[in-house]
């Protein structure tokens, strides 16, 4: 179904302790992803939609995003910028998965998958 939330991201200067930090506040088990410094969080009882924990690439935004998949990632990215928002990177194939990044009007920046 699209236009559902389906991922999450943290991402900081140090991802093995923002792992840490989040497997043990919440019990949460993060296996290490093929991208150093960075883990997935697989949908569990616990988790109800997966993610990821690492460290933030250069030059890309630090902090916490959510991704939206959508059917259409070019019409969708359109729509975003007709309503104001800013595209910051745009379709990008990693790891087999398309993503894009755009910033809402007041700069919260969210992915599209």
């Amino acid at each position: 179904m699209a236009n559902q939330v389906t991922y999450f991201e943290v991402t900081g200067k140090d991802g093995a302790a923002l792992q840490k930090f989040y497997s043990s506040a919440f019990s949460w088990k993060i296996d290490p992803a093929p991208v150093p410094g960075y883990g997935f969080v697989h949908a569990t009882s616990k988790v109800q939609i997966r993610g990821g924990i690492g460290t933030a690439p250069p030059h890309s935004p630090s902090g916490v995003k959510f991704y939206v998949q959508t059917e259409d990632m070019k019409a969708t990215l359109r729509r975003i910028e007709r309503a104001g928002g800013k595209i910051l990177m745009p379709p990008t194939e990693i790891g087999g998965t398309t993503i894009a990044l755009f910033a809402d009007p007041e700069g919260h920046v969210v992915g599209l998958l």
